[in-house]
């Protein structure tokens, strides 16, 4: 089978670059996929290609982030290829914080379709799940309102594909109930790595606290940085602050912003942008991620590396992180969202304690090697088989008729 992959992929920065490289990494191991055709996005340097029979891979790289012609660019280059299905990675600001080219771009699977290609969608999130206001879109209720309805008429067009994934079995209830179809399947995010058997033990030195992400809007470092403060005055150890990760698309300059008010502050890191052959290192190195959201937007990627990387975790009980732990397994620390001496807590005890931290370590462990992306391509595979299988008793019928 020679299938397509639309996504980001690094070096891109675009939102689920990450992703989009694990997945194309983990279809290339496939005996039944002969060639991955990668519909990526523009970038400087070239891609990275630096996995086990990366040869399988033809790297088309035909739009860009906020591009207006994204639409026409990629529809010439699946007619040029003519691959036998086409797998979109996706999720509402894909192709763009702006509102022209990020529509524009979510039309794909549709258009596709009725140019005679088999397409499948996978929605890292969906908007009936979004705090329009918590995740930076807008305050007003009117304006929010209009966004409802333009989501809602994207999400029915991404609907048109032959099949659409979701990462959350919640979400396929919600999308079948809400738009009457039946073509939404529940395959879960996955885990990029899973190690062999982590060593839960932490190193010498500093302990460091990570938090990993794209920050403010609803991901904020504000509370977590006074928690570390009042956690130094009831720990012995020397702690560390790593920040890691970029501004939100929708909140420019926030992190610069957060360097100047809390310079006063000692051992607070922030790495900026981490490439992916350094994402290992800075997960192994942490002592724990911490999860300072007020509110969720979808499954959590980091929460899926966190477990691959045997680390416990510190998170609010809500929304899609409530709903991983229950369906996935997962384990945290929790806390309350607007509460710092709650965070305070919940770190203090992780570090004070290494029974009850490696405990959780090796529960998110345990759930992250349940569900590798190995497992995850698979279930994508056996989904492509039963579209082709599917069109072609439709293909059949039609003739039957004609």
């Amino acid at each position: 089978m020679r299938i397509a992959v639309l996504t980001a992929f690094p070096p891109s920065k675009v939102t689920l670059n990450e992703y989009g490289y694990h997945l194309v990494k983990n279809f290339v191991k496939k005996e039944e996929i002969d060639e991955v055709i990668l519909l990526c996005d523009k970038t400087e340097q070239p891609k990275q290609l630096d996995f086990y029979k990366s040869e399988k891979v033809t790297v088309r790289e035909c739009w860009s982030f906020n591009h207006y012609f994204n639409l026409f660019h990629v529809i010439k280059q699946v007619l040029k290829e003519k691959p036998e299905m086409i797998l979109f990675n996706l999720q509402f600001v894909k192709f763009g914080d702006k509102k022209i080219p990020a529509a524009l771009g979510l039309l794909l699977p549709l258009l596709l379709r009725i140019l005679g290609f088999k397409t499948m969608v996978l929605m890292h999130n969906i908007l009936e799940q979004v705090d329009l206001e918590q995740a930076g879109f807008s305050k007003n209720r009117m304006v929010q309102k209009i966004y409802n309805f333009i989501g809602t008429t994207l999400t029915s067009c991404l609907l048109k594909a032959h099949r659409v994934s979701v990462t959350i079995n919640k979400y396929v209830a919600i999308l079948n109930n809400k738009y009457k179809v039946k073509n939404v399947v529940l395959i879960p995010h996955g885990s990029f790595e899973t190690l062999k058997e982590p060593n839960f033990k932490l190193a010498e030195g500093p302990k460091k606290i990570m938090t990993f992400g794209k920050f403010g809007t609803y991901k904020k470092v504000e509370l977590l940085i006074e928690a570390v403060e009042a956690a130094r005055k009831t720990c012995h150890d020397t702690i560390e602050l790593v920040i890691a990760g970029t501004d939100s698309p929708n909140t420019p300059g926030y992190l610069e912003t957060i360097k100047k008010k809390y310079a006063h502050v000692k051992g607070l890191i922030f790495t900026g942008y981490v490439p992916e052959d350094e994402v290992e290192k800075i997960f192994s190195e942490s002592a724990m991620v911490v999860f300072p959201y007020t509110s969720t937007t979808g499954s959590s990627g980091v929460l899926h590396q966190a477990g691959s990387y045997g680390k416990a975790v510190v998170m609010p009980n809500l929304g899609d992180l409530a709903l991983l732990v229950e369906e996935e397994g997962y384990k945290g620390a929790f806390f309350d969202p607007t509460s710092v001496s709650s965070l305070a807590n919940a770190i203090s005890n992780l570090l004070v304690d290494d029974v009850y931290r490696i405990s959780i370590a090796k529960a998110n462990y345990k759930a992250a090697k349940a569900l590798s992306m190995e497992c995850i391509t698979d279930m994508f595979l056996k989904e492509f088989y039963q579209i082709k299988a599917e069109v072609a008793i439709e293909k059949h019928r039609l003739a039957e008729y004609i």
